[in-house]
């Protein structure tokens, strides 16, 4: 009897299971190993991996696993919705797995006899199901999923599935091929197709139901804790057991996978879960994902919480243990006595501030010539009297007096000294003498009729019966500066001479005229009488 629970129906009945407790946890194994679990066939399967992720501690769920049902071909060809969730996380990421089982038969759980397995298997491997598969991989391709693993016809070796191969190994053989023929024919794939049976020789030893090393890239097997043997070395050891799965694999340069494993008839096994674990750390999986409901699982089955925690303490990534604090003990700190370096202080010596000598410019005096302003008399012109309209009355007639006839003094022109002399002699201007007029004799007055003299801009006097002419006024004539007066001479024979000083006109009316005057004694007695 097949010991495969991995179906979808199984999985429909597990979704109910109950999650395991989160534990502590240590550092763990297989990191870098893809790993993955069937937590259900869709969208609530895709939702619980973040949660698994979360339990171990943050570890990072790589394969997404998932069944076609296996009912109708409808389902083996992908027309299923779940199909789009899956491609969708598989696309969020490039180093994901997308591993997808895919049934060889429709109604592949009905239990149908050997005879009819057999009819339907040389059905197959004469091409009659080719178009079914063709559309599988176009429905993959198509969703953007082209490098999905297949699991095609798994646990072949058994006697639970339609797909079984033992009814006819060798049409079952051409069989497989036809189906990797018609999907590796849809432009885009990239399928690999993992051949996986079960561990031990079931129904037939697996190794006879092998297609061929060009129509297979992995080299898989499902291994539960059940018989055949009681021990996981049995497991290892017996025929078509785990450790003839990876020499088979080796010898046909293949690659290794687990894509069930998980506790089933010996219930809660920490020590075969960790044996398995172990196993696949040492030899290195493309991949590997447990069947995570009851009886099998270890996170959503409650009733194995000693593999559970073995399972998570394996596979949580490292993590430091909790660091116990050595105490530390002060080493007593003994002051070094810090002697104060006295501080000396520089003296400041300041630097002498020499003044600058100011030179004074020499201010050569400019001697100061007066200017001799010789006072030149202006004579007083009498401004013309314009005569007023007298009342008339009889005219007396009035001899007419000659005006004299007065001569204006000559001024002669001021002479300006040389400012090149300091002390020049300014010469007095000479002032004429004004020059008197001769008297004349006064004629004896006619009367003759006065004649009006006209004044600028004077109105015409009215005609009156006479008219009393306005007296003519004389002009004033100026008085001269009087000649400085020079000192007599002294007398001859003197016993004074006397020598007049000349200061200059300015300053001889400032002090006066002046003599330097000298007294001899020449008396006859002197011996120097000349006479």
């Amino acid at each position: 009897m097949s010991t495969c629970i991995g179906t979808v129906t199984a999985g429909l009945l597990a979704t109910g299971a109950a999650l395991a407790a989160p534990e502590a946890h240590k550092g763990g194994q297989g990191s870098d190993i893809a790993m993955g679990a069937y937590l259900d066939y869709g969208p609530s399967g895709i939702a619980r991996i973040p949660s698994l992720s979360r339990w171990l501690g943050g570890k990072e769920i790589r394969v997404g696993h998932t069944y076609l049902p296996g009912d109708r071909w409808a389902g083996i060809e992908g027309n299923v919705g779940f199909l789009e969730d899956w491609a969708e996380w598989r696309q969020a990421k490039d180093d994901r797995m997308f591993v997808l089982n895919v049934p060889m038969q429709e109604r592949n759980e009905e239990r149908v006899p050997d005879r009819q397995v057999a009819r339907l298997i040389r059905a197959g491997a004469e091409g009659a199901y080719d178009h079914h598969f063709r559309k599988l991989a176009e429905r993959l391709v198509e969703l953007g999923v082209p490098d999905t693993v297949i699991v095609l016809g798994w646990e072949m070796n058994g006697t639970t599935y339609t797909h079984r191969c033992a009814p006819d190994p060798e049409n079952w053989k051409a069989y497989w091929r036809r189906v990797v023929k018609a999907m590796r024919s849809v432009p885009g794939q990239e399928f690999r197709f993992d051949f996986a049976p079960n561990r031990g020789k079931d129904a037939i030893g697996w190794t006879e139901c092998y297609p061929g090393d060009d129509v297979v890239d992995i080299v898989g097997m499902d291994s539960y804790d059940q018989d055949p043997g009681r021990s996981f070395d049995d497991q290892v050891s017996q025929p078509y057991g785990l450790q003839q799965h990876v020499d088979f694999a080796k010898a046909h340069g293949k690659g290794i996978s687990y894509p069930e494993w998980g506790l089933f008839r010996r219930g809660d096994n920490p020590e075969y879960v960790r044996r398995m674990l172990k196993w696949i750390e040492q030899h290195r999986p493309i991949y590997h994902t447990i069947t995570d409901y009851c009886p099998h699982g270890v996170w959503q089955c409650k009733t194995n919480p000693q593999s559970s925690k073995v399972f998570r303490d394996a596979l949580a990534p490292d993590r430091p243990g909790p660091v116990t604090p050595t105490p530390v003990i002060p080493t007593p700190v003994i002051p070094t006595p810090v002697v104060p370096t006295p501080v000396v202080p520089t003296p400041v010596v300041p630097t002498p501030q020499i003044p600058t000598p100011q030179v004074p410019t020499p201010q050569n005096p400019k001697p100061e010539v007066p200017t001799p302003s010789p006072v030149v008399p202006s004579p007083a012109v009498p401004a013309p009297v314009s005569p007023s309209p007298a009342v008339p009355s009889p005219a007396v007639p009035s001899p007419a007096v000659p005006s004299p006839a007065v001569p204006s003094p000559a001024v002669p022109a001021p002479v300006s000294p040389s400012p090149a002399a300091p002390s020049p002699a300014v010469p007095s201007p000479e002032v004429p003498a004004p020059v008197s007029p001769a008297p004349v004799e006064t004629p004896v007055p006619v009367p003759s009729p006065a004649v009006p003299v006209p004044s600028p801009e004077s109105p015409a006097p009215s005609a009156s019966p006479s008219t009393k002419p306005s007296p003519k006024p004389s002009p004033v004539a100026p008085k001269p500066d009087p000649a400085p007066t020079t000192p007599p001479p002294p007398p001859v024979n003197s016993k004074q001479w006397c020598m007049p000083l000349n200061f200059g006109e300015w300053l001889s009316k400032l002090i006066g005229a002046q003599s330097l005057c000298v007294k001899f004694d020449w008396g006859k007695d002197s011996g120097f009488w000349p006479f």
